[in-house]
């Protein structure tokens, strides 16, 4: 994870009338160091540190919007790291971002990341109905992500015409949205249309950022279309460089596995 250009100490307001700040102007003080020392927590990996910052920050300001979007974000952070551990709660993470959206109903970032959550809950109908009004909102800042998660949504709901057309508007928002493109080559290899599955696939793992190079389910999903098509050539290679971005995960095994296969 990058570095926090600055990390922000906020200084204690000076004191009324001689004697202590207000309580709710001390508290809301406190609450705002806190979020500061849980996003710099969150921007350097230390999960259970920020979250802990987290929860001091709304224990003293309840309707901080921007500390409970960011205890649903590393909510997440624990499921992106194991989706089976009893450290991911999606149950938790949804109760933060519905917090984050009661103090501020306009947090987009929010919206989409309830989108998000609801995906992985297998809740489909309701994360498309989170997402579709997102991907019309023209403030949205990311509009590659709302489209991006609601082609997710479609494409996980067995709708593969609708996620198609929404992940090709999320590429093209913003070009260098990998994930999008390898999502969308599994809606086109969904559909039987082997050729533009794996020309997406390719886009996604030849993106110029080092995240995309390093998109492991990427080389799987290019390998098995590879196979697919008789190319075992490609197929080995991209098994290969799929084992070789870390052998251990469930991903990298199974890509292990099937090279054995093709020798």
């Amino acid at each position: 994870m990058s570095l926090l250009s600055r990390f922000a100490f906020l200084p204690l307001l000076p004191a009324a009338c001689g004697g202590a700040q207000p309580v709710a102007q001390a508290d809301e003080t406190r609450a705002l160091a806190e979020y500061d020392l849980a996003r710099d927590a969150f921007q350097n990996g230390r999960l259970r540190e920020a979250l802990a910052h987290v929860e001091r920050s709304l224990s003293l300001d309840e309707d901080n919007a921007d500390a409970a979007y960011l205890g649903a974000v590393v909510l997440l952070g624990f499921c992106a790291s194991d989706a089976r551990s009893s450290d991911c709660r999606f149950d938790s993470a949804e109760k933060m971002a519905r917090r984050a959206l009661d103090a501020n109903p306009e947090m987009r970032d929010a919206k989409n990341t309830l989108g998000v959550i609801l995906v992985h809950q297998g809740r489909y109908d309701e994360a498309i109905a989170v997402l579709k009004p997102l991907t019309e909102d023209i403030l949205y800042a990311s509009p590659e992500k709302s489209w991006g998660n609601l082609g997710w949504a479609y494409l996980l709901e067995g709708r593969n015409d609708e996620a198609i057309d929404a992940l090709r508007r999320a590429v093209a928002a913003q070009p260098l949205f990998c994930v999008g493109q390898y999502r969308l080559g599994l809606a086109y290899e969904k559909r039987g249309e082997l050729d533009l599955a794996r020309e997406a696939f390719t886009r996604a793992v030849e993106t110029d950022q080092p995240e995309c190079r390093r998109l492991q389910d990427a080389f799987d999903a290019r390998a098995r279309v590879a196979e697919r098509k008789g190319l075992l050539d490609e197929a080995r290679a991209d098994l290969e460089r799929c084992r070789e971005i870390a052998a251990t995960t469930p991903v990298g095994q199974r890509c292990a596995a099937q090279l054995r296969t093709l020798q």
